[in-house]
């Protein structure tokens, strides 16, 4: 042992406080085990609450405020020009983040969580050695791995001079225009979380349409309405290189057809995704095994090829989801308590936060295909329902996807204002196994956004009434 380290034993070492790691810890706790939980960072949360969907979010809310008010003349109600205080909405933003933060921190101390600050790199199948305040040595009997993700490296051709999602939410400037790379989620998001604060934004995507994970339905019509607030965008097109000029700004090099552009922007946004965090976590000291993409294979237990080691979260195979994570946790945390529990769930909701947003659960109409599964599908329109028509977002529509024979819902998907909040039903009808008639028989609240999807599900089951049934013969 080194001159000056510690060694200690405890039950349950858990690495990482994100949405898995705490809420592991926490349910490990209350179920009665010692939980020792290793955190790098000075504050608890995760890349999601610290620098990703909570902070996004509430810049996200921001900018639709303004947008509702600049809409509101089309009701008869006007406003003086809607001003963002870019300070204001910084501070708040760190308010909101760090009040998450402390609850945390206020959880773990009431459920006896010792937290300790620090890298943890495993020594073998039952020991992890921390360093940072010291040089600790933890014995275990259990652990559990939520060291979560982190941004892709930028590739070659690309400064390090710019943005990625996590310096675009510290909002240290709106610049006068922005290019952002990538055309998925989190660039979508923050390309218009800049367009609101006044930048002009545009947008190069390398595949030939924007946010290629949704249905081409659900995805067009977000485009369409991004579109509108957008400058400009490039689909099918390839960066080439990004230098920084003198003076200041950056000049892109834009691949489109075989034709190559030069655009000058005053600032650049890489969103290209992320990557797992299982590097140099001393895994090859353990029976774990990581796959080729960085990720660690776990069972439905959540256990890994070492039997007392579990993996939660982004540094595991499937969507990188926070919400994922927490429910990977109480799985984790339930079996190693002797409990029977697994990943079982048939659906896993993702929603993207654009105006107007998208959600979807279970099955897509794009995977049906791939996979050929035969569906039924009902769509039914936002622009048909009386409260789109009251507030005036109309755009957008709700689908349901049933297996042909026995009416059992499969997959639901929705573009539209407040889908996130609506999506869930969804995934509570998959998780039940809902057929048709439980959606349609089901009383939804009127006048509310809600009710689009039991018109979706009549619409499938050939029962629709707001919507002209097909003509005879189509």
């Amino acid at each position: 042992m080194v001159v000056g380290s510690l060694q200690e034993e405890v039950e349950v070492v858990v690495i990482g406080s994100g949405p898995g790691g705490y809420v592991a810890a926490l349910r490990l706790a209350d179920l009665g085990k010692e939980v020792r939980l290793i955190e790098e960072r000075d504050r608890r949360g995760g890349t999601c609450l610290l620098e990703g969907c909570i902070p996004s979010k509430s810049m996200i809310n921001a900018v639709e405020i303004k947008e509702a008010a600049v809409h509101a003349k089309e009701m008869g109600i006007t406003f003086d020009k809607a001003d963002i205080d870019h300070e204001a909405l910084r501070a708040w933003t760190d308010g909101v983040v760090d009040t998450l933060s402390g609850g945390i921190d206020g959880l773990l101390k009431r459920r006896g969580v010792e937290v300790m600050h620090g890298r943890a790199r495993f020594n073998g199948p039952n020991s992890v050695v921390v360093t940072g305040e010291g040089f600790t040595t933890l014995e275990f009997e259990h652990c559990v791995i939520a060291t979560g993700s982190s941004l892709n490296e930028l590739p070659e051709g690309i400064v390090d001079s710019v943005w990625s999602s996590a310096d675009a939410l510290k909002l240290e400037r709106v610049p006068e225009s922005l290019l952002v790379v990538g055309g998925g989620y989190i660039g979508l998001e923050m390309g218009l979380v800049y367009q609101g604060l006044g930048s002009d934004v545009s947008v190069v995507e390398f595949f030939t349409r924007l946010f290629m994970g949704a249905d081409v339905d659900l995805a067009e019509i977000m485009i369409k309405q991004v579109g509108k607030r957008l400058n400009e965008i490039m689909v099918d097109s390839k960066v080439l290189n990004i230098t920084e000029k003198q003076g200041g700004g950056f000049a892109v090099s834009i691949e489109h057809e075989g034709a190559t552009t030069e655009r000058d922007y005053d600032q650049v946004l890489v969103a290209i995704g992320r990557r797992p965090n299982s590097r140099d976590l001393g895994l090859e000291t353990t029976g774990v095994i990581v796959n080729d993409k960085g990720f660690i294979e776990t069972d439905n237990t959540c256990r890994t090829a070492e039997p007392n080691i579990y993996a939660i979260g982004d540094v595991t195979a499937g969507p990188m989801l926070a919400h994922k994570a927490s429910r990977e946790a109480k799985v984790a945390a339930e079996v190693i308590t002797g409990h029977p529990a697994e990943f079982d769930n048939r659906a896993v909701p993702a929603v993207v936060f654009t105006d107007p947003e998208i959600a979807w659960t279970g099955l897509t109409e794009r995977e049906a295909e791939e996979k050929g599964i035969e569906v039924v599908v009902g769509k039914f329109p936002l622009s048909a329902l009386g409260r789109t028509r009251a507030i005036g977002r109309t755009e957008g529509l709700v689908k349901v996807l049933a297996d042909p024979e026995s009416q059992l819902v499969l997959g639901v998907g929705m573009v539209g204002p407040h889908v996130s909040e609506m999506i869930a039903e969804g995934t509570l009808a998959l998780e039940m196994g809902a057929t048709l008639e439980d959606l349609m028989v089901t009383i939804h609240p009127h006048p509310t956004i809600s009710e689009a999807l039991m018109e979706a599900a009549e619409v499938a089951a050939g029962a629709a009434v707001h919507v002209n049934p097909p003509r005879k013969g189509k």
